[in-house]
């Protein structure tokens, strides 16, 4: 088995909601980081869901709901998210300027 150590995802507009971040890594893969960074001058709201085997979006996936992240400000998530080939991370803000990275390990 082979690691390969990357960026899983990035999006830059998630106000949309639901949204993937993680998704189709072609092998079981661990997130080891999420950052969330708000661009803009005025507090924000932010979600982030696991879906496993790629299941329609439930209340049960989510990790952050509704979560703030302040003007001009980040949060970085240490998380360890061990995901299976076909499982997705989604994401979603209250506006168009907050960016989601993911940060991990993809074992092929």
């Amino acid at each position: 088995m082979a690691n390969a150590y990357k960026v899983l995802g990035q999006v830059a507009d998630a106000s949309a909601n639901n949204v993937p971040l993680v998704a189709d890594q072609n092998g079981e893969t661990i997130v080891s980081t999420i950052v969330v960074a708000n661009r803009a001058s005025a507090s924000r709201t932010f979600k982030i869901a696991v879906r496993p085997g790629g299941a329609t979006l439930a209340n049960a996936h989510y990790i952050a709901f509704d979560t703030t992240v302040n003007a001009n400000d980040s949060i970085t998530l240490t998380l360890g998210i061990t995901l299976a080939d076909d499982d997705i991370i989604t994401v979603g803000a209250s506006a168009a300027d907050v960016t989601f990275s993911a940060f991990g390990t993809v074992i092929t």
